[in-house]
């Protein structure tokens, strides 16, 4: 069967219109909750405006990195590719600003169910916040996607057009993801020092001066950040596999340039499906999480293997559509058991000999997990290749991985939701309890969170296999001979780059977060009353901290991550920049498992000791792992995090230049 260009276009706007309807109604649902509490409804309209303060001044840098870059595409290719650069940045920065609006109006409605109505109730308003930032991704990427596919599909400069896009949207990503990870570890590092470690006060006390800045980081570290972050892989995945199946199959082959946009809208609706399932079938939150993830991923499967059918296409294909969809859970459970199974208690053990120990095992957990989830990515680039499709088949594992996108980056938005709920709860004073029913509920979104970081690696390597590939055979790359003197110079340059930007943005962390110590400190020593509870500290000196700080020093490791594949592309060569992005790749994949894992450990092992393990709360050992924990901190939401990024915005502008 043969399917026009028409038809397919109104299949993508439709599964897309669909998931926004999803996000409109997940959005007026939890809106309609009253917030019965005055303090809570105080310190959430102030989390709520750092945050949307935060957005608003990251914003306007962004715009101007946004028309500079913009202004060089009309001029060195054309008007309508400066245009959609600029579209793709408005939709990565629409996306984000519609999760973070979701997610602060949530957080406060989560600590209230839990006051009100109990567990399953604050589960499902903090499922519903991260609902909405799921499908906003995933409905805004096939929109965005789709559209341009229908208006200049046959066009000579289609695959140009596609990629100025998706490059800015790699932009937006980066700079939200290292701007909202410096401002939220520098906050959190603070608070934690100081609150924890020096005076010995409890977490999210309201006498920390740093507690509202800690929870305005949640939301634009852990939810815009994060947003973003998968935004751009899922626009970036579904870019290079439609210029692989252009190479591959030819550009007249309708059916096969378009199956990555069918498998988003397939993974769309499997989504919604997942999210239908937790409301008919009322199960333990951990239950429904998995429950969601695999009701999505089935249905998936199954819709993808009964188009390829019905359409006579290579049913090869199918092999890497599991494979991808596969290897995400796969990574998800590995991730899980380093940063939730046993060797975090063996972590949290070792604290008990104090810091030194704890980070030593901490570093040595982060590098051990490094090593099986790219082993299984490998087996999958492998037998996509060999058995799959070749190149296109390798894309289609990365496209795979990110269709479910709804339901997935739904299940790591809910955490921070959960987690700003019980900070609500601590600084308005309610019950014990119910910080009890959020921390049940934090303590299942840090390991979800985990889960969602291995997914968003595992997307990048995969995504960026698929770039690179596409890079390679835009610039005529068949053979990259390691024994060139330029490309063997390109790997190792390529190499250094992960190590330079987590150097850069480690030092951010640690310079704001020295800020926030002294600030906190000077809070405590000179305002009267402060620690009896009887004044309140000065929440809006530590909120411009953090703010000041992340937008200053993400403007550098940006301008590094455009700048290099440029120097490299005209100083070196096009050989010698597809042995750049293989040094990065490799570096980047591997400093990005480790961090991101190792932080998650760290982070898991003081909350094992804060639930009373190993001496419990203001013992030696907790104070240790509160110091693993901050370095763990910048590990797993900072650095880590830029790097999934940093390869593919490399990629992208790699593969931009080849074209110009």
């Amino acid at each position: 069967m043969v399917l026009s260009l028409g038809q397919y276009f109104a299949g993508f706007i439709g599964a897309s219109l669909l998931g926004i309807s999803v996000v409109f109604f997940l959005f007026k649902n939890i809106n309609s909750l009253k917030v019965t509490n005055a303090k809570a409804s105080k310190i959430a309209d102030a989390i709520a405006q750092g945050a949307m303060t935060f957005l608003r001044e990251e914003y306007k840098i962004i715009a101007i990195f946004v028309v500079l870059i913009a202004a060089f595409l009309g001029y060195a290719m054309s008007p309508l590719a400066a245009l959609l650069f600029a579209c793709g940045a408005l939709l990565s920065t629409l996306t984000g600003f519609i999760g973070m609006r979701a997610a602060v109006v949530a957080n406060v409605r989560t600590t209230m169910a839990a006051k009100e109505k109990g567990e399953h109730a604050a589960f499902m308003v903090s499922f519903f916040g991260g609902g909405v930032m799921g499908f906003a991704v995933a409905s805004f990427g096939l929109l965005g996607l789709g559209t341009i596919f229908y208006l200049f599909y046959g066009s000579p400069d289609f695959v140009r057009l596609l990629i100025s896009f998706s490059l800015g949207a790699s932009l937006v990503a980066f700079f939200a993801r290292v701007g909202g990870g410096i401002y939220t570890k520098s906050a959190d590092v603070g608070a934690d020092l100081v609150g924890k470690v020096e005076i010995g006060i409890p977490e999210d006390d309201p006498r920390n001066p740093a507690v509202i800045a800690d929870n305005v980081g949640d939301c634009v570290g852990d939810t815009a950040g994060m947003g973003a972050d998968i935004y751009e892989s899922y626009v970036g995945a579904m870019v290079s596999s439609i210029i692989l199946a252009t190479n591959q199959y030819g550009a007249d082959s309708l059916v096969y340039l378009t199956l990555p946009l069918v498998l988003a809208a397939f993974g769309l609706i499997g989504s919604l499906t997942g999210l239908l399932s937790n409301l008919a079938i009322k199960l333990k939150p951990e239950k429904m999480l998995h429950n969601a993830t695999y009701v999505a991923v089935v249905l998936l499967l199954g819709q993808a293997f009964l188009y390829l059918k019905y359409m006579n296409l290579d049913l090869k294909l199918f092999v890497s559509i599991v494979l991808g969809c596969v290897s995400g859970i796969v990574i998800g459970k590995i991730t899980d058991y380093y940063t939730g199974g046993s060797p975090v208690f063996r972590l949290a053990e070792s604290s008990q000999s104090g810091a030194a120990t704890n980070l030593i095992y901490g570093l040595s957990l982060g590098m051990e997990s490094a090593v099986v989830p790219v082993i299984v990515l490998a087996s999958v680039v492998l037998g996509a290749f060999q058995f799959g499709g070749g190149l296109f088949g390798v894309s289609l594992a990365a496209v795979s991985m990110l269709a479910t996108v709804g339901i997935t980056m739904t299940i790591d938005a809910y955490g921070p939701i959960a987690d700003n709920a019980g900070g609500i709860a601590e600084m308005a004073g309610l019950d014990k309890s119910v910080r009890k029913i959020t921390d049940k509920l934090d303590s299942l979104g840090n390991s979800t969170a985990a889960m969602g970081k291995g997914f968003a690696i595992g997307s990048a390597l995969l995504a960026a296999i698929a770039l690179f590939s596409a890079y390679a055979q835009e610039a005529g790359l068949n053979v990259l001979n390691i024994l060139d003197p330029f490309i063997l110079a390109g790997v190792f340059v390529g190499g250094t780059v992960p190590f330079l930007i987590s150097a850069l943005t480690m030092r951010s962390v640690g310079d704001a977060a020295l800020k926030m110590v002294m600030e906190v400190r000077r809070q405590f020593k000179t305002i009267k009353g402060l620690m009896e509870g009887t004044a309140d500290p000065d929440y809006e000196k530590c909120v411009a901290i953090s703010t000041q700080a992340s937008l200053q020093q993400m403007i550098l490791p940006g301008i590094l991550t455009v700048a290099f594949p440029v120097v490299i592309r005209f100083s070196l060569g096009k050989a010698a920049l597809g042995g750049f992005l293989v040094g990065a790749t490799v570096v980047g994949v591997l400093m990005a498992l480790m961090m991101a894992n190792g932080g998650g450990a760290w982070d898991n092992a003081k909350k094992i000791i804060e639930a009373g393990k190993f001496g419990g709360k203001g013992s030696d050992a907790h104070k240790a792992a509160v110091i693993g924990d901050t370095v763990g901190d910048p590990f797993k939401d900072t650095s880590g995090p830029a790097l999934n990024i940093l390869i593919k915005l490399m990629s992208s502008v790699s593969l931009l230049l080849v074209l110009l």
